[in-house]
Order: C-alpha cells, then structure tokens, then sequence
C-alpha cells in the first residue's frame, strides 16, 4: 500500500489516507522524468492531466495496481493497455458535475443575451440597445449529446428554465427521467435549440464534430463545448458560424490548450475575433467546491480497494 501522488490535490485526500494508515508519497511537482525513475516502487498513482500515462510509461509500473484521477475522463490514460496488465482505474467523474453544469448554462446565457458584448460596448462608451437584443431560453430544446454523471446534472440543473430537454447517448438506453427524455440522434438533429456536448475522448469521439456532423442539423442552434477539446473540428464551427446554422458557440475545452501553440493555430484568431464566441480556460469543473469533492471521492475508491483487498 504505498502510492505516488503527483499532481496538486485537496489535502482531503491526503487526510483520508493518513486515516486508513496508506501510505503515500506526496510529490506534486515531479515531472514525467521523475516518476517514470520511482514508478516502479508504487502500487498506485493519483494524477490529473500533468502526463499522458502510455505504454511505455505503463511498462516502467510493475506493480502498479490501479490508477486515480481526481477528474473527470481518463483520456490522459491508455485505458485498454492499463486494463491489460490488471490495473484499476478510478475516476471521479460525479465530483465536478454540478460546476460543469452551472458554468455551461452560464456561457449559454451570456451568449443568448449578448453579454459579453454589451459589457466591453458599455465600458468604451457605447449604448446599444437594438443590437444587443437577446434570446429567451423558455420554451427551446436543449440536446445533451452524452447522459452521464455531467450530463444528468446539466439536465437537471435546466428543469426551473422550462426548456425541453432530450439527451442522445449512444451506450445507454432506457435513460428518460424527470429531467430529460431519451432520443436518437436523428431526432436530435431535428429538434436541437442548444447542443451541449457531455461524452469522453475516445478514438471514436476524436474529431467527431465537424462539417458532415454539423451540416445535419434542422434548425440554427447554440453549441456548448464543456466535454475535450479535441472532439471538435474549430474550423468546422466557424464556418457554420458564418453561414447561421450555429448562431453562437461556447467553449470551455479547445483541442490545443497551452500558450504559444494556441495563439498559432490557423484559426485562434478567427475564433477570438467574434462577438458570437466565448472561451473559459477549461475551468468549468475546478470550482472551490468540485476540488474538495474531487479528492474526497477519490480517497473513499482507494480506501475501499485496499478495504476490499
């Protein structure tokens, strides 16, 4: 029982385990170099994003027993080789749903409204009433691509703006609730207001919103991205952008998310340049609140694992 953290966390957990006597190595500044030289010597790991842990990093974790991260989706982690050697992952994918949820309605307001705009108008001096003339979400149907942990709590969270809510998730069946109500894809594209996006990187999400994904839907919507950058082709929204067939987009997540490979893209600074775009810098679900809860799920699945053991 002996685990390697090396990411900055919630001393909730360290807490925990100082409780249930697991003992740990509290290492929040080491480099994939530094623990590629100790892994060895480990039977668990807690990390966030700070690597990718691939087959050659696996193949150095010869004891390793299961993986954590206090986060949601393990796309920073080669879960089919991890689970060929046996080791456990744990996520922690219910702890940060209520800030993901409460922040994208957030950006989905600010957009329908005009806020962004209206305030940096404001502040230089200009009153512009007409053009600022918002949308109301009463009434709109908001589809939920992905009825997880996150996407349960964004319908959820909708149920007081009297919208409907219709969710596709392609793994699940027999979801409806009080909150939204199951359909096929193609009648998500039919009926979509507002998309928002609630699903995991995988091979088979990489990538998969883009001209041919976007060019099926009926009606202008509004677009939320709070799930992984990397599930959206950019120049594919801008340019339904540019034609009215998404009337504003939102992104927490981009596919490249470091400064200066960001600002090189090709399309950085067509994106910034839109009155009908706004960006958060993926902190939709680091919340003060989501932190603590984060840790604190993450130490109760280890505790238990080495309880279970």
């Amino acid at each position: 029982m002996n685990i390697l953290i090396v990411d900055d966390i919630h001393h909730i957990l360290l807490e925990k385990l100082d409780e249930a006597r697991i003992a740990y190595n509290y290492q929040p500044s080491f480099s994939r170099a530094d623990a590629e030289n100790v892994i060895q010597q480990y039977t668990g790991l807690i990390i966030r994003s700070k690597f990718q842990v691939d087959e050659s990093f696996l193949d150095l974790a010869t004891n390793l027993q299961f993986i954590a991260r206090p986060g949601a989706g393990m796309d920073n982690i080669d879960e089919e080789y991890a689970a060929s050697k046996g080791i456990r992952l744990f996520p922690a994918n219910d702890g940060n749903k209520d800030a993901v949820g409460e922040h994208m309605i957030g950006m989905l307001l600010v957009l329908m409204n005009n806020l962004n705009r209206g305030h940096r108008e404001v502040c230089t001096g200009q009153w512009c009433r007409e053009e600022n003339r918002g949308y109301e979400l009463k009434g709109r149907t908001v589809a939920l691509i992905g009825y997880g942990h996150n996407g349960q709590a964004m319908a959820k969270k909708l149920s007081g703006f009297d919208v409907n809510v219709i969710a596709y998730d392609k793994y699940k069946t027999g979801f409806s609730d009080a909150y939204a109500k199951e359909v096929s894809m193609e009648e998500v594209v039919r009926q979509a207001d507002v998309l928002s996006f609630h699903i995991p990187l995988t091979r088979e999400t990489r990538g998969m919103v883009d001209d041919e994904y976007l060019f099926h839907f009926r009606k202008p919507i509004f677009f939320l991205m709070g799930a992984r950058g990397a599930i959206t082709n950019i120049p594919s929204v801008l340019k339904h952008l540019d034609t009215g067939k998404i009337l504003g987009a939102a992104f927490d997540v981009l596919p490249i998310e470091k400064f200066p490979a960001l600002g090189e893209t090709d399309w950085y600074a067509d994106l910034i340049s839109r009155d009908n775009v706004l960006l958060s810098p993926h902190v939709a679900g680091w919340t003060f609140e989501s932190y603590y809860k984060l840790s604190d799920i993450i130490a109760d699945k280890i505790i238990g694992f080495y309880t279970n053991k």
